[in-house]
């Protein structure tokens, strides 16, 4: 069954390379009118699998990614509205340059082909991949958990009928029906027909995917987040910022996981940082330094500076310079996201330049690196890897070029 699946998608994807921009747009903008339309069934499959995951033990971060309500639904809307009124990037030339022998070179955009989607909960994760792959020219075979079958069901419905109304193939969106494990295994053999492939969840689906892949991987690893406060920092702000990292939705990868705080300025910092993380039901784990000055803190250790919690937890860690700081991240860091919050100039480029992460930020919070805040219309993940793509992965990173020239009869000599 996957196979023939793969093999429908893989032609609907021929179409969508051929497909012209106006198309693409009617149909992004009839997808977001439909889950409009459509709310309520939406809603109430969602609510089906909601009861489901309670029935089966399914808490915490898990089960708030499976939720979909009103508010997640317009921001979906938006998503798609944005990419249908984004500009066109596939046959986009670039670096266009004539030859001593006159033939012009340069590089043409083009789909990367069919992608193949794995991954867990998070059913606005379906419109938002489909939106991209749509946007992009390409088709995508979706593999949803079995936590949101029926979420996944209904919202790919719906996708199909935009495809449907704009005269694209309905393919070009495909959902594997099933959530045997089976059918991920087979998923990830069929090379001749998936062209990349991109897990989205948890540490055990990254491995299965690596391991066992046939083709190309996208992927990000888990987000253990860092926010340094240098001794030069805006210490209001600071507060403010890790705040919004910790709390705003702790279970998510882009979330505040550690708070580096430099030694100058920790006596003044942390009692407000603390006051205002347990206001909002944050547990601290701190080193020595920190817990001497809030006591209330529990002692962090070494595994606390590896984890990444997806939940109210934060660990601190004083440290005596940036050289610690960034030292800690390097060893630590998961290439992620991470932020420093100064107001020095120098230091600020410094770790601009030596940090290595998808996304690098200076006096801004870590839940900004996402694919929407960012002004991708959408994303299908964060990559991780540095081949092909590097950070939230909109239209642009699910396209690559090609050579293209143009002669007046030139040969080889």
């Amino acid at each position: 069954m996957v196979r023939e699946l793969a093999a429908r998608a893989k032609r609907a994807a021929a179409r969508m390379a051929a497909a012209g921009g106006r198309a693409k747009k009617t149909a992004l903008l009839a997808a977001a009118r439909l889950l409009e339309e459509e709310k309520d069934a939406l809603l109430a499959a969602n609510a089906e699998d909601l009861r489901a995951a309670r029935e089966a033990g399914l808490a915490g971060a898990k089960y708030d990614r499976l939720r979909l309500d009103e508010k997640t639904l317009k921001t979906l809307q938006a998503g798609l509205r944005q990419l249908a009124e984004a500009p066109e990037v596939v046959g986009e030339i670039a670096e266009m340059r004539t030859l001593e022998n006159g033939l012009q070179v340069g590089r043409m955009r083009v789909p990367l082909g069919l992608v193949g989607f794995i991954y867990e909960s998070r059913p606005g994760a379906t419109v938002e991949a489909a939106g991209l792959v749509v946007k992009s020219g390409n088709a995508i075979l979706l593999r949803g958990g079995k936590e949101a079958i029926r979420s996944n069901t209904a919202l790919v419905g719906v996708l199909r009928r935009a495809l449907r109304e704009a005269g694209l193939p309905e393919d070009a969106v495909t959902l594997v029906p099933t959530t045997d494990r089976e059918a991920v295994l087979e998923m990830l053999k069929l090379s001749e027909f998936i062209d990349v492939m991109i897990p989205r969840g948890g540490d055990a689906l990254i491995r299965l995917v690596t391991e066992h892949a046939r083709m190309p991987v996208l992927f990000h690893a888990k987000g253990v987040n860092h926010l340094y406060v240098d001794e030069d920092a805006e210490l209001e702000m600071a507060v403010r910022l890790a705040v919004n990292g910790k709390v705003q939705r702790p279970g998510v990868c882009n979330a505040l996981e550690t708070l580096l705080v430099h030694e100058r300025v920790a006596e003044a910092f942390l009692p407000p940082l603390a006051e205002a993380m347990f206001a909002h039901g944050v547990e601290l784990r701190g080193d020595e330094a920190a817990r001497a000055l809030v006591p209330e803190m529990k002692p962090a250790t070494e595994e606390d500076w590896a984890a990444e919690y997806l939940d109210l937890i934060l660990a601190v860690r004083v440290v005596p310079d940036m050289e610690a700081a960034l030292a800690h991240i390097e060893t630590y860091g998961t290439r992620h996201t991470e932020v420093i919050v100064t107001e020095n100039y120098d230091r600020a480029l410094r770790f601009l330049r030596e940090v290595d992460a998808s996304l690098v930020l200076v006096n801004a919070s870590p839940r900004l690196n996402d694919g929407f805040q960012l002004g991708l219309g959408a994303e299908i993940g964060i990559s991780t890897t540095k081949l092909h793509a590097y950070g939230p992965m909109g239209v642009r990173e699910l396209t690559t070029t090609k050579w293209v020239g143009l002669g007046s009869g030139q040969v080889r000599e």
